[in-house]
């Protein structure tokens, strides 16, 4: 009786805790070496719901968990141990097997990316993984219920660089339901044409909109009245400049904004229509802490350890 009336007191005051998706961007690039089997079991250790991550398609049709679509140089060495010179060649245009010759266990300190992320954690030697690997690693350890958001990095304005989208869903597609891992996947991307695809041939799996209104990227265009090609032929100005409306819309489970284009006003817009809300990439502790007080459904995060300490703080739990 005396723990029912302090819950009940919990609730009165407003402070019942309540659980959040938790993410690791990239593994958590902040801590690890990004989209690498150590930075995912760096981040299933700290206590994360989701292990966020991005896939490519090798030329032999390999689902790889990588960023960029080229080989970047600011995290990969060639075979002779020294930093790319600059970007290149295409994912695509690489057998897997010539691909597993760039180590990718290091940022380049003498790049932007490497001075960013500074206190990133080398792990010299590991290099690009199969999509299939992170499921069996997971396996291995035992972890029945860890999940896993898995990004398209595709664009409609780079055709040649990846393969075509049918081709990107349906290879992805594949992997995950011969690794029976459906239960426990979200698709996502900012081109919308593959989340489309995979509502048509797997209904049941949650399909995650992302979305950017920023200098660096923006796939929604609300300023060019005839839309944008990122966005599989939708316009946000049918929607009242909604973007949540637009993802409703289009079939999506889950609404994924860059944390700076939201409000609280369009959070609840968005949850209103049944549609959660996962935002990116929010690392300093003064973003955590706002949107935990806009009570959004998740947060992707480069540090998820500052997260789960501004969780704990509160009461909370991931989910």
């Amino acid at each position: 009786m005396r723990n029912l009336g302090w819950l009940l007191l919990m609730i009165l005051l407003g402070g019942c805790a309540t659980k959040i998706d938790l993410q690791a961007h990239r593994g958590g690039r902040g801590l690890m070496p990004e989209n690498t089997l150590p930075a995912f079991q760096n981040a299933m250790r700290i206590g994360v719901t989701t292990l966020e991550l991005d896939t490519a398609i090798t030329r032999d049709g390999v689902v790889i968990i990588a960023h960029d679509p080229l080989l970047n140089p600011d995290i990969a060495r060639g075979p002779d141990g020294k930093w790319l010179e600059k970007k290149g060649p295409s994912l695509h245009s690489l057998n897997y097997a010539e691909l597993m010759q760039y180590d990718i266990g290091r940022l380049n300190p003498a790049s932007a990316y490497g001075k960013r992320y500074s206190q990133q954690t080398a792990v010299d030697g590991t290099r690009y993984s199969k999509l299939a690997d992170l499921f069996a690693a997971t396996r291995a350890a035992g972890d029945r219920h860890i999940r896993f958001n898995i990004e398209t990095k595709i664009s409609p304005d780079e055709p040649g660089e990846t393969v075509d989208p049918e081709t990107f869903a349906n290879t992805l597609l594949a992997v995950v339901l011969s690794e029976n891992m459906a239960g426990r996947v979200t698709l996502q991307s900012f081109d919308w044409r593959t989340l489309k695809i995979f509502q048509q041939k797997a209904p049941g799996i949650p399909t995650v909109y992302l979305s950017a209104q920023q200098k660096f990227l923006d796939n929604i265009s609300a300023g060019k009245p005839e839309g944008s090609r990122w966005t599989a032929g939708l316009n946000v100005r049918d929607y009242d400049g909604s973007v949540a409306r637009m993802v409703k819309a289009a079939g999506g489970a889950i609404w994924s904004p860059y944390f700076g284009d939201v409000d609280e006003g369009k959070i609840r817009e968005a949850q209103q229509l049944g549609l959660q809300v996962v935002v990116w990439t929010v690392n300093e502790a003064r973003d955590i802490e706002r949107m935990l007080d806009w009570k959004v459904d998740g947060i992707i995060s480069d540090y998820p350890d500052r997260v789960r300490v501004a969780l704990d703080a509160r009461g909370m739990k991931v989910r």
